[in-house]
């Protein structure tokens, strides 16, 4: 494993209790970084920082209550100082259906977590690395948001939403020592599968060149240089972990 320097850093990431989430968490907190978990399972998230260890908080967070994002932002400034990472891990997949079938109670909770949570994150936390000058921000789409996925339009668009909201926040940060950077990685065998069919888990690993599902370390990965230093000049842009799906 490379070493990422995040020395002195205060991290977010949402839905960290499990999953991708929970592999950054990991990576961040072998990497020196204070790390809070920002999630709507309190036990889940309590029971994963306790066995990751110091550094690591967990916090009861809903990302769909703009209200709550915004009080957990200053109760965790109030505590470490000022975030200056954050990671939007936070989001379900929903049901696999035509959209002329697609619930629209479902679709609404999607959009809700996927996206709005996504959005709630960022202006809570935005402000305070402007003014210190100073952030890296990766949010979570998905190769979903870039292709488009048969039986998951709800899903789909949602993080093709998060990859638009993206672009747009690395421009107007672009002034600032802030990098802003999104993920699109295929599919990776977490609690998510299910929420999915076996014939969609199935045409999704069809979809791969590599002939395989991405791995939450993988992942993790990639998500900590992005948040390092290092990461200096990109914004605004989209790091593909598709196993070649969707080079671009």
């Amino acid at each position: 494993m490379n070493q990422i320097d995040l020395n002195g850093h205060v991290a977010v990431v949402t839905g960290g209790a499990q999953g991708i989430g929970r592999s950054v968490v990991e990576r961040f907190a072998a990497s020196g970084a204070a790390v809070e978990i920002w999630d709507l399972d309190l036990d889940l998230a309590r029971e994963t920082a306790d066995s990751i260890g110091e550094g690591v908080r967990a916090r009861g967070v809903d990302v769909t209550d703009a209200e709550n994002v915004a009080e957990a932002a200053r109760a965790a400034e109030a505590l470490h100082g000022p975030v200056d990472i954050l990671v939007t891990s936070a989001g379900i997949a929903g049901p696999n259906t035509t959209v002329a079938e697609y619930p629209v109670e479902d679709w609404g909770r999607i959009m809700r977590i996927n996206l709005d949570g996504t959005f709630h994150c960022c202006r809570a936390l935005v402000p305070s690395m402007v003014r210190q000058n100073y952030g890296r921000i990766v949010t979570v789409a998905s190769v979903a948001g870039k292709e488009g996925n048969p039986n998951a339009s709800a899903y789909s668009a949602s993080k093709a939403a998060v990859i638009g909201l993206t672009k747009s926040l690395g421009k107007e940060l672009a002034g600032h020592d802030i990098a802003v950077n999104t993920i699109t990685p295929a599919a990776a065998r977490t609690r998510i599968f299910d929420q999915m069919t076996q014939q969609h888990i199935d045409f999704m690993l069809s979809k791969i060149p590599r002939g395989r599902f991405v791995e939450p370390r993988e992942i993790a990965a990639m998500v900590a240089w992005l948040c390092s230093a290092e990461n200096s000049f990109t914004t605004g842009a989209v790091f593909d972990l598709s196993g070649g799906r969707a080079t671009y």
